[in-house]
């Protein structure tokens, strides 16, 4: 019995992709591939984000008080020159994210229409990215969540029709979405801010990087309320980081949208169960309260809630399965 366990399990690892190689990456991946330049500037010691620390640590107001996101947390989790990595911005190998979920999860999409807009956000090896090979390409959870959050957006809201739409990212980490709303559509203009100094600082470089500053602005958080008085914001996406905030922070973010009188809000949770997300904070305690009646304290309302994935199946074994809220405000 137990060399036929052995045997199933290893011929079930293989089928899944779990070999030597995606371990091997996991456990100690390989040195990330850098631009020219990239490997001297993003270091703890540059002077910007040596700046950037200097002024968040100024800043006393509940969003930088981090129950998660706090020092130790970023330097361990937060690898500058791997930031594109499997790490605190988007979990790739974890949640049990295998080679057959990627190509599972590619392979359904381009079949339900979104071919065009996965075919838009091509992907490369920079910055430590988790990828498996299809098509003669790329595919990562950095393109494929994107593709799925661009698509969301534009049926709800219609992004990609409007003479031009203004998008304020919040936690915006290093830049992802950002980016990948430049490339998807030539109307779309986004503004990113985040309440930690090293998300910035990695935010502004990566924008920069990838040519995107034309349409994509990265603000520091002391500046935000400035910033957000002089440009209308069609819409705020919060893609996983309220999940780690306590309800006092979110609160501070919902409090600065109400004022700039942005309408919709989409959330996206952190979930260990898709099919009965909520929205839930993480306190300091490590205790979990949920945000969603302070949406409604604020006159926003709960106009849609969906699965990730239409296909029940998907939503089950795809990659990183959660569910996509959208407020709108009276």
């Amino acid at each position: 019995m137990d060399a036929a366990w052995k045997g199933f399990t290893t011929r079930l690892m293989a089928r899944t992709g779990v070999d030597h190689t995606f371990l091997d990456h996991y456990h100690d991946p390989p040195p990330p591939a850098l631009p020219w330049g990239a490997a001297d500037y993003l270091r703890s010691s540059n002077p910007r984000l040596v700046e950037l620390r200097h002024q968040y640590t100024r800043i006393d107001t509940p969003v930088v008080q981090h129950s998660l996101r706090n020092t130790a947390y970023v330097e361990s989790q937060v690898p500058l020159q791997r930031f594109r990595g499997d790490c605190a911005y988007l979990w790739q190998q974890r949640d049990l994210n295998v080679p057959s979920t990627y190509l599972l999860t590619y392979y359904y999409l381009r079949a339900t229409g979104y071919a065009e807009l996965l075919d838009r956000l091509p992907e490369d090896e920079l910055f430590g990215v988790y990828a498996v090979e299809a098509d003669a390409g790329l595919i990562s959870r950095d393109r494929l969540d994107s593709a799925v959050e661009i698509a969301f957006l534009d049926r709800c809201l219609g992004i990609s029709k409007r003479p031009a739409f203004h998008i304020l990212d919040i936690g915006s980490g290093y830049g992802r979405l950002a980016h990948r709303l430049t490339q998807a559509f030539d109307n779309v203009s986004v503004t990113c801010v985040d309440a930690v100094a090293e998300s910035t600082f990695l935010c502004e470089y990566y924008l920069r990087f990838r040519g995107g500053t034309a349409r994509a602005q990265v603000v520091p958080l002391s500046d935000i309320d400035a910033v957000l008085a002089e440009r209308p914001i069609d819409a705020a996406v919060n893609v996983h980081s309220f999940s780690e905030c306590p309800l006092s922070a979110i609160r501070w973010w919902v409090d600065l949208l109400s004022r700039a009188r942005v309408k919709h809000v989409m959330v996206v949770p952190n979930t260990d169960s898709p099919s009965s997300a909520r929205l839930l904070t993480m306190e300091h305690d490590s205790s979990r309260l949920d945000f969603r009646p302070l949406f409604e304290q604020y006159s926003y309302a709960l106009a849609l809630k969906q699965p990730k994935y239409a296909q029940p199946a998907l939503q089950r074994f795809g990659v990183t399965p959660t569910e996509y809220f959208l407020f709108a405000r009276a």
